[in-house]
């Protein structure tokens, strides 16, 4: 979605959730299917699941803030995810990250001020051997240092 466009409306997001109701446990592909066409699951979207799938909107509004895949704004135009389990730390991978949201002035799930890259957490690209490691978009790196981070985000225009 188009940052510029307009914001989905209940109609909107009722016709990509409704034909999901009759799922075993339709919540989930639901949520999967709305911040498909948007990018995120937009506040908006709460009261029409909740409506459809007769919830409580903290059920839901709780269900999307256990998932750290579903976001409440648009991410950027590349993901960089970062491997934050046990190996990639043993290997240096906790300062390289810190140094990278630094060097990005952004946290967590943030996006940079241009739009041009969003930095999330991940627990293990299975590159455990080769750690520390990212992924940018679908791409994986391993045996990161400063200047392959440099690098990478170069790369993705940050």
């Amino acid at each position: 979605m188009h940052p510029n466009a307009p914001a989905p409306t209940t109609e909107d997001i009722r016709a990509i959730a409704a034909p999901l109701a009759s799922l075993e446990g339709p919540l989930l592909p639901m949520l999967h299917a709305v911040q498909e066409a948007y990018g995120h699951v937009p506040e908006a979207a709460v009261p029409v699941l909740s409506d459809i799938l007769n919830l409580g909107r903290a059920e839901v509004h709780g269900v999307i803030s256990f998932y750290h895949d579903f976001r409440k704004a648009p991410a950027g135009k590349h993901i960089l995810k970062i491997c934050r389990a046990e190996a990639c730390q043993a290997m240096g991978g906790n300062g390289l990250a810190q140094a990278t949201l630094d060097k990005l002035g952004i946290d967590w799930h943030g996006t940079t001020p241009n739009g041009a890259v969003t930095v999330e957490p991940v627990y293990c690209l299975g590159m455990c051997a080769c750690a520390p490691a990212a992924m940018l978009d679908d791409k994986v790196v391993a045996r990161l240092d400063d200047a392959r981070m440099d690098r990478l985000l170069k790369e993705a225009g940050a």
